[in-house]
């Protein structure tokens, strides 16, 4: 039993430090999360991919990893760039990253936050590593056709994933199941199709691994 332990451990394509400091640190981030946002919070697509993120790990699936990739890539990637030009700066060209600097949310549920920061090279290093498999964008899309209307009835005061109104403030120019549904048409061709396709593209000119 030992033995084919050993042989397991020595076959991973992702070290098991990684997929054990992911784990503790989702563990971790749950209660806080819990206890300064409320349940809801967890629907959004960012906390969600943390916990697919944990599975695909575990895993080592390029499925996962890729399905995230497409619904997170872009946004995790503007948050940083908000975040930074806010430390540097202190302006928000984006918008966004506000509540990081907001001194009523307790330090300890601001700082889980930095997941944001570390979600995109982690996946694309996981993409690079496992491969890029091209189902993620229509997986992604499910998801958000599952997500989105619950986010849409259930808490809709928190407007969590922008599903009553981009951002956080509930829209007033169409009926509000209209807007629903262009949601789920509009952000699946132009942010997750097209994140499938810089990926693709992407992994193609990725040198080939020896």
């Amino acid at each position: 039993m030992l033995f084919l332990l050993r042989i397991q451990y020595r076959l991973m394509r992702i070290p098991l430090w990684l997929k054990l400091l992911w784990t503790a640190c989702v563990i971790a981030w749950i209660p806080l999360y819990w206890r300064q946002y409320g349940l809801q919070n967890f629907l959004y697509f960012c906390d969600l991919g943390n916990f697919f993120i944990t599975a695909a790990l575990w895993l080592e699936s390029p499925l996962l990893f890729s399905w995230q990739a497409t619904g997170l890539l872009l946004f995790q990637t503007l948050f940083t760039i908000d975040l930074a030009s806010a430390l540097v700066s202190g302006g928000h060209p984006i918008g966004g990253t506000e509540f990081m600097f907001d001194p009523h949310i307790p330090l300890g549920s601001r700082l889980p936050s930095l997941f944001h920061v570390v979600t995109p090279p982690l996946l694309l290093w996981a993409i690079r590593r496992l491969g890029y498999d091209r189902r993620g964008w229509k997986f992604q899309t499910l998801t958000a056709w599952i997500v989105v209307p619950i986010n849409y009835f259930w808490r809709p005061e928190y407007d969590v994933n922008w599903a009553r109104g981009p951002f956080f403030h509930e829209q007033h120019a169409m009926p509000g199941l209209l807007y629903l549904l262009g949601y789920l048409i509009v952000v699946p061709a132009v942010v997750y199709f097209p994140t499938h396709r810089f990926l693709l593209w992407l992994t193609q000119r990725w040198p080939a691994k020896s």
